[in-house]
C-alpha cells in the first residue's frame, strides 16, 4: 500500500464520518443554544436542564436518520471491499 492510497482511504473515511455525525452535531448545538437561552431567561442553573433535552433530541434524530446512516456505511464498506486489489500490493 502506498501513501496516496492510505491518504485517499483516510480522506474517504473522515468524509463519511462527517456526513454521519454532522446532523447529530447540528441538532446538539441548536438544542444547546435554545436551552441556554431558556436557562438565561428563567435563571435556572440546573445542569440536567440543559443536558437531558439535548440527549433526547440527539436520540430522536438518530432514530429518524438511522436508515440513512446504514445506507451510507453500507455504501462505504462495499466500496472498500468491492475491490481489494489496491490494498494487496
Amino acid at each position: 500500500m502506498n501513501d496516496a492510497l492510505v491518504t485517499s482511504l483516510m480522506q474517504n473515511a473522515l468524509t463519511t464520518l462527517m456526513w454521519i455525525v454532522g446532523p447529530l452535531l447540528i441538532v446538539a448545538v441548536v438544542v444547546g443554544v435554545i436551552m441556554s437561552l431558556i436557562q438565561t431567561l428563567t435563571s435556572i442553573q440546573d445542569q440536567t436542564f440543559s443536558f437531558a433535552p439535548r440527549v433526547i433530541a440527539i436520540f430522536v434524530v438518530f432514530l429518524i436518520i438511522f436508515p440513512w446512516i446504514l445506507r451510507v456505511l453500507t455504501t462505504f464498506t462495499a466500496s472498500i471491499f468491492g475491490d481489494l486489489t489496491p490494498f494487496i500490493k
